[in-house]
Formats: C-alpha cells, sequence, structure tokens
C-alpha cells in the first residue's frame, strides 16, 4: 500500500494557518494540529508532569499544565529544555496519526514551526498575507502587544524565508472563497502527481 503523501502547513502567526487548515479538512483531508497535539500535553502532562513541574516548578494546577504560568517565566533556556521534553511526545502523536490515516492518499501537518525543525514532509505549503494584515491580526488577539508580538516573530522564519521554501502559498488576505480555491487547487495539482 502507498504512503500518504505529507502536506506541511505553516506560516509565521496571524497569517491564517490555522483557517487554511480547516480548508483542508474541509476538502476531506486529515490535518494533524501539532499546537492541539501540545495543548493536550498540557492538559493531560501524565509522563511529562516531573519535567516540566522541576522545570517550571508550580506550573501544574489542578493536574494539567498552566500555559499562562509558563509564559510567564519562560526564557530562552528554559524554552529550549521546554521543546526537548515536549516535541518527542509530539512527533509520537503524529506518528500515531499517520498510522491511524494510513489508508488517506493525502495528510497534512499542520506545524507552526515546520522548517525550523525540519520536518520531513512531500510538499510545503505557506499560509500568508501582507506585513499590516498579519500585524493587525496579532495585535487584536487577547494579551497580546507590540513588545511580544516582535519577541514571538524573532523566534520564526520571516514570511519571505517561508515562502522561499514553500512548494505551494495561499495567500489569506482576499477572503475564505479565495482561500477556499487555492487550496483546492493545490490539492488538484498533488493528486495529479500522485501513482494511480
Amino acid at each position: 500500500m502507498a504512503k500518504p503523501f505529507i502536506i506541511g502547513l505553516t506560516g509565521a502567526m496571524g497569517m491564517g494557518k490555522s483557517t487554511t487548515a480547516r480548508l483542508f479538512a474541509e476538502e476531506g483531508v486529515p490535518v494533524f494540529d501539532a499546537d492541539q497535539a501540545v495543548h493536550d500535553i498540557y492538559v493531560n502532562p501524565s509522563a511529562l508532569r516531573e519535567g516540566i513541574e522541576s522545570l517550571f516548578p508550580g506550573s501544574v494546577v489542578e493536574g494539567s499544565i498552566s500555559r499562562g504560568y509558563i509564559a510567564a517565566q519562560m526564557t530562552p533556556q528554559k524554552l529550549e529544555r521546554l521543546e526537548a521534553l515536549v516535541h518527542p511526545w509530539v512527533r509520537a502523536m503524529r506518528q500515531q496519526f499517520v498510522e491511524a490515516h494510513a489508508a488517506a492518499p493525502i495528510l497534512v501537518f499542520d506545524i507552526p514551526l515546520l522548517l525550523e525543525t525540519g520536518t520531513p514532509v512531500d510538499a510545503v505549503v505557506v499560509a500568508s498575507a501582507p506585513a499590516h494584515v498579519q500585524k493587525e491580526r496579532v495585535l487584536s488577539r487577547p494579551g497580546m502587544d507590540e513588545a511580544k508580538f516582535i519577541a514571538l516573530a524573532a523566534r520564526q522564519l520571516s514570511d519571505a524565508q517561508k515562502r522561499s521554501q514553500a512548494h505551494y502559498v495561499v495567500m489569506t488576505d482576499q477572503g475564505l472563497d479565495h482561500a477556499r480555491e487555492q487550496v483546492k487547487m493545490i490539492l488538484a495539482d498533488i493528486r495529479s502527481k500522485l501513482p494511480a
């Protein structure tokens, strides 16, 4: 049996990646959401509880990891150590997802730091929008300010860097229907290249 074709979906914050992932799902393509996987780990940390608690004492509240508590204490060094704890679990969950959908011709990995982490995929799709649209979207989020926006952006490849590594780009600033048409065109192109 042929292995599923893996689309890696990424995009800088505020670029419409989550919406694009939803559009792929609406087309019947199973989507692995890395952010949701991390959220699930934090809600039920089980084996990671000890490691995270030792890195961020007091971060486990009523059995779950408090993301706000961790964010308030975050340093670049702690972030690196936290990612070293969490990423192997996310990879294992992604592998389970692939095994559960082995019969699907195409799968999507929705991973914010896809290119930064070097996750192997068959094609890269980047959700993109003009810089002013991105900034407007991000600054409208609760608890977000210009300083946080700049700090978060510094951790990610720029939109131009991401687009330079993309096989496909979905522009998300011209409405949902426009984005949906681009997703359909990408899927049609990939399907035309899959072995019959």
